[in-house]
């Protein structure tokens, strides 16, 4: 038999140590593990990392062609959807400096209508590339330029005259005969005339920015101004012949006159002011002024105000040059009223319908 052998004291210590540290490695793995599960117990659910959306812009390229000859000018690209007619003419002015944008009118169609600079792009868009007609509509000028212009020449070109310069009139004639008082009341109704329009102009009237050619201002320009020249050259020149009714003639105008400057300006005033409700602007109603009553019967009481004006002064003087351009006011005045009056129709039917023009009852 074979006797069992006893494990020697230090290997019996090695087996033990051994034993031990397995047991401890064991035990620390477990620890750890127990750790790692409360950390991701405390973490909660794992969330994946946000998922970036990428916003397509859709941009339009605008292609301008000549509207004569049909050939491309130029092609402004990358226009955003929110661009304006007039963002799209500056682009074309940085491409072709020559043409700044007040002179450049767009079409959609060669014999269609200019758009506006307020219109939306994107509401021309049949696809991602436009196509406009270029016309250079020459130089221009703003609205605000043109009556100043217009008003001003006027207002001094009567003064020269009433002055009497020595080289419009003979002096000896001129201090030989005395002015008669209609003479001295007619420079300051005209003055008051042109300096009201001048003052509305800058301080009454709201102009959107638009423009109008150079030969139009030209035009108006000489046509005020020449008539002016005229009016102003019978009524200061010495041998001028008062109205036949004298006084009574004279006063009676003059009053007719102030009114109809006065109501002029206040329907002006009206007119710049008028009433909204929401987004949709209102037909002006009458107020407390008396002047603005006339709205009861007419559309534009403004040209009814500015004829009867011209006709006063008409009757105050008594001269054909006054009587020829009151006419051709009544005529312009006309046209413009029976223009505004549809536009009006159009806008406030069941407020101007019963309404005349200009001319209550008649036109």
């Amino acid at each position: 038999m074979h006797s069992r052998q006893k494990p020697s004291a230090p290997e019996h210590k090695r087996n033990l140590a051994a034993h031990g540290g397995a047991l401890s490695m064991s035990h620390n793995d477990t620890r750890s593990f127990f750790n790692f599960s409360q950390l991701v117990l405390s973490a909660g659910h794992l969330k994946s990392p946000p998922v970036l959306k990428h916003s397509k812009i859709t941009y339009f390229e605008v292609e301008i062609l000549d509207v004569q000859s049909k050939k491309q000018i130029c092609i402004v690209d990358k226009v955003p959807p929110s661009s304006t007619l007039l963002d799209v003419k500056h682009k074309f002015h940085k491409a072709c400096p020559q043409w700044y944008p007040s002179r450049v009118g767009l079409q959609l169609e060669r014999n269609g209508p200019y758009l506006k600079d307020s219109i939306n792009i994107q509401s021309l868009a049949v696809s991602s590339i436009i196509t406009l007609y270029f016309t250079d509509l020459g130089q221009q000028v703003g609205w605000t330029t043109f009556f100043l212009t217009e008003y001003t020449g006027p207002l001094l070109i009567y003064l020269l005259f009433y002055i009497r310069l020595s080289t419009i009139y003979d002096q000896v004639e001129s201090r030989k005969n005395f002015r008669h008082p209609v003479v001295h009341l007619a420079c300051f109704c005209h003055c008051l005339h042109y300096i009201r329009h001048l003052l509305e102009t800058l301080f009454v009237h709201k102009f959107s920015g638009g423009h109008t050619p150079l030969k139009n201002m030209i035009k108006g320009c000489a046509f005020y101004w020449g008539f002016t020249s005229w009016i102003a050259y019978y009524i200061n020149h010495p041998q001028y012949t008062p109205p036949s009714f004298g006084h009574r003639q004279i006063s009676f105008a003059a009053l007719a006159f102030l009114m109809c400057e006065a109501g002029n300006h206040f329907i002006n005033v009206a007119l710049a002011h008028q009433n909204h409700s929401g987004s949709k602007a209102c037909f002006p109603s009458p107020t407390y002024n008396p002047f603005t009553w006339l709205f009861l019967l007419v559309s534009c009481p403004n040209y009814t105000y500015e004829v009867g004006s011209w006709i006063s002064f008409t009757v105050m003087t008594q001269t054909l040059p006054v009587g020829i351009f009151a006419f051709l006011m009544v005529i312009q005045m006309s046209l413009w009223a029976q223009k505004k009056h549809k536009l009006y129709l159009k806008r406030f039917y069941p407020e101007v319908r019963r309404k005349a023009a200009m001319i209550p009852i008649i036109f």
